[in-house]
This record gives C-alpha cells, sequence and structure tokens, in this order.
C-alpha cells in the first residue's frame, strides 16, 4: 500500500511540473507580444492583456474545471465479474446516463427495468458502454484528432501548434467527461496531464525537425522538382503525426474511464491505445482530406453572393 502511495504522489509531482512549465511558457509568449504591442500603443497592449486573460479561462481553465469538479467512478467496476460494490453506486452511474440528451431509449429501458437487481444493473451498464457509450467517445476522440491535424498541418509557427494541441486535447478530455458523467481518478488525471503537454512539446519540435532527412536522397530530389510539395508534405506529415498522438490520448481518456478487467495494466493499456490510434488514423486523415475541398467550395460559393449583388447594381447604374 504504501508503495502504491508513493507511485501515486510520484504522478502527481510530475503533474504539476508540467503545469507550472506550461504556466511559464505561456506568461512568456504573451508577454513577449505584448511588448511588442506596447510599440504601436500601450492601450493595445493592455487590451491584449485582457484578452488572453478571457481566452484563458474559456479555453483552458473552465474546462480544467469541469473536469476536475466532476465525481470519479471508473466503469471497470462495471465490468469486473469480482467487484462487490455498492448497489447505490450502478445506480448513480446509471441515472446520469439516462439524463443524457439523445440517450437511447432502448437503453434507458434496459437500466430501468435493472435498476432493482444490482446483479442486472452491472450486466446492462456493461452492455451499454461497450454498444453506445464506447461508439459515442471515439466520435468525439476522432472529432478533435481531426481538428488538430488541420490546425497543426496549416499552422507554420510551433509555438502556435503546442498551445492548439493544449486546448484541444483538453477539450477532448472534457468532452468525454461530459459524456461519461464522471472523469478518471487523479492518479490518471494526472497520467493524461503528462500525455497532453508531453504531446503539445513534441507537436511544437516537429515545426522544427526536417523531414527530408528521414526519406531517401532519391526521393527527396524527385520530389524537389515539384513546386511547393516540399512544405505541403512537411506540414501534412506533422499534422498526421499530431492527430495519432491525440488519437491515443483520447483512447487512454477513454480506457482509463471504462477498462475492462483485461486491459487494465498499464502496459496492456498503452499497446492496446496505441495500436487502436493507428487505426483509427486513416479515418481521421479522411476526414480531414475531404473537408479542405468542401471549405474552398463554401468560400466561393460566399464569395459569389456577395458578388451576384454588385454585379445587379453595376448593371443598374450602367
Amino acid at each position: 500500500m504504501k508503495k502504491r502511495d508513493n507511485t501515486k504522489w510520484f504522478w502527481y509531482a510530475i503533474a504539476i511540473g508540467f503545469i507550472l512549465l506550461f504556466v511559464l511558457i505561456l506568461l512568456s509568449s504573451v508577454m513577449s507580444v505584448g511588448e511588442r504591442l506596447r510599440a504601436i500603443h500601450a492601450y493595445l497592449e493592455y487590451g491584449f492583456y485582457g484578452l488572453s486573460v478571457l481566452l484563458v479561462y474559456i479555453l483552458i481553465l473552465r474546462p480544467v474545471h469541469i473536469i476536475m469538479f466532476s465525481p470519479t467512478f471508473s466503469v471497470e467496476t462495471t465490468i469486473d465479474d469480482q467487484a462487490r460494490k455498492n448497489h447505490a453506486l450502478y445506480k448513480r452511474v446509471a441515472r446520469r446516463l439516462q439524463a443524457q440528451e439523445g440517450f437511447p431509449d432502448e437503453e434507458r429501458t434496459r437500466l430501468n427495468e435493472a435498476m432493482r437487481d444490482r446483479e442486472q444493473l452491472r450486466l446492462a451498464l456493461n452492455q451499454t458502454f461497450n454498444k453506445h457509450m464506447k461508439k459515442k467517445m471515439n466520435q468525439i476522440i476522432r472529432k478533435n484528432a481531426k481538428t488538430v491535424m488541420i490546425s497543426t498541418a496549416i499552422s507554420q509557427n510551433g509555438r502556435l501548434d503546442f498551445f492548439t494541441v493544449v486546448v484541444v486535447n483538453l477539450r477532448m478530455i472534457k468532452e468525454l467527461v461530459e459524456v461519461c458523467g464522471f472523469r478518471p481518478s487523479m492518479k490518471h488525471m494526472s497520467k493524461l496531464t503528462i500525455n497532453v503537454f508531453t504531446t503539445a512539446l513534441i507537436a511544437e519540435g516537429l515545426e522544427n525537425m526536417n523531414i527530408y532527412d528521414l526519406m531517401p536522397t532519391s526521393t527527396v530530389n524527385t520530389l524537389g522538382e515539384i513546386p511547393f510539395i516540399k512544405p505541403l508534405i512537411s506540414s501534412i506529415v506533422q499534422g498526421i503525426s499530431n492527430a495519432l498522438l491525440t488519437l491515443r490520448i483520447g483512447i487512454v481518456c477513454r480506457k482509463f474511464l471504462f477498462s475492462d478487467a483485461k486491459e487494465i495494466t498499464k502496459e496492456e493499456i498503452r499497446r492496446t491505445a496505441f495500436l487502436e490510434a493507428a487505426s483509427m488514423t486513416p479515418l481521421v486523415i479522411a476526414d480531414a482530406m475531404t473537408m479542405f475541398p468542401k471549405r474552398v467550395a463554401a468560400m466561393f460559393k460566399k464569395f459569389e453572393k456577395e458578388q451576384a449583388p454588385r454585379d445587379t447594381a453595376n448593371a443598374e447604374a450602367v
């Protein structure tokens, strides 16, 4: 027990260290931009600081508050046949699920029918989490991974990629917690915090890495003959790498929330999370690639709608 407690505090200390590092990086970046704006006008600097505080609250502090003040519960207690948990705990989880918008009526009916019997309720929760909740959480994970991929592929600034990955991953964890109605334990939250900031630091470092050092010379020479292909491939590879890491964080968070009884060791979670993230990556890439033509088409449609009244007015004037 003492060894387990020491491990818990070890993860707490590392997570706090990463949080302090993030705060220092954030303050340094904000102050650097503020000093540049001061050269233009003092009010621009003050306005930027006010906007920064507002954005930090909305994008970082608010999601963290929602995550930390959600109740703690691990659904492995509903899956493990040897568990002897209180019947009231199962009822509490079932009611939280039933209160969600869009919760299927058949799942709601199944939980209501099993509410009186502890074993039947445990089995009903097991089926609900594996057939409904897992699918819904995977959709959230893929959506945020796509956002990270597109944002970091378009951005050509490592520090901006760092903050983008932190914000999107925090939002993803918040959405997963809101869907379930509870959060992982503090020890698991500490591990997730470390994973988020490690991924953000990797995203910042990828911007300065030369992807073509890893390719054969003949391939690099061939690509060099095509205009603009090198920066395009570099950006896409960076986006895919960040999306893969985001997928892994989301899957680890999902497994912390409801781990299968056969998959509760950290080695098994790491291995299966990476394999599952790799299998999801092609779907994320396909979604992201189909998104670009739609965005471009939408921009042209908007331009045509704005241009049509102007052409009509010019014709009438003539």
